[in-house]
């Protein structure tokens, strides 16, 4: 009898913050967020010059933890998360561990996108959501070998999960949701009145 295995696995964490950690009040966040982004003059003038649309202290705000206690707390939670999609993953870590690397804020506007990337050098990265409207964008994941699928024909549109090309993530307020950084992911265009906010980090091996 033939059969059939699944080989080479790509992993997606999804959880809620509050299953790890301090718990943290949403709208308390939020607003942590916007009194950031309307102070960091640096980050505004960022995103203005490279087009961005919205607000991310990516390139402006490295220390968002040590200025701001609420993100403290938020990387309590995101440590013990990340420890347990570590575990998930089967990683042997030697006498190294994951450590924080980035965590940076994004607020998108109606309209807005993010254009699919992947975040080189690291080895976990994710993102955790703070404001969600109705109509707001999923995360859109792509499968690792679509640039070698040259001559493959589409997958029905009731294919399983798994044998899908892309995958569409609806998270809520609250989701942490986390994958390997070398999968390509991106956020297509908010359709919603409001702003989407949201928490992206990325992990290091040390």
């Amino acid at each position: 009898m033939a059969q059939i295995t699944s080989l080479f696995v790509t992993r997606l964490y999804r959880a809620s913050l509050s299953e790890h950690g301090p718990d943290i009040d949403p709208s308390e966040l939020e607003a942590s967020c916007y009194s950031i982004a309307e102070d960091d003059e640096a980050g505004q003038e960022w995103c203005e010059e490279n087009a961005y649309p919205g607000y991310t202290s990516y390139a402006s705000l490295t220390d968002l933890p040590w200025r701001f206690p609420i993100f403290a707390y938020l990387v309590k939670a995101l440590d013990a998360h990340v420890a347990a999609f570590a575990a998930d993953l089967e990683f042997d870590l030697g006498d190294k561990a994951l450590v924080l690397e980035d965590i940076w804020i994004n607020i998108l506007p109606e309209g807005g996108t993010h254009s699919s990337h992947i975040h080189p050098h690291s080895v976990i990265s994710g993102t955790t959501y703070v404001a969600m409207p109705e109509g707001a964008s999923a995360l859109k994941l792509e499968d690792p070998r679509l640039p070698m699928m040259m001559a493959a024909p589409p997958r029905r549109k009731d294919a399983r999960d798994e044998m899908r090309q892309f995958i569409y993530a609806k998270p809520a307020v609250g989701d942490v949701l986390l994958w390997e950084s070398w999968l390509r992911h991106e956020v297509p265009m908010n359709m919603a009145e409001d702003e989407r906010i949201s928490v992206s980090f990325n992990y290091r091996w040390e």
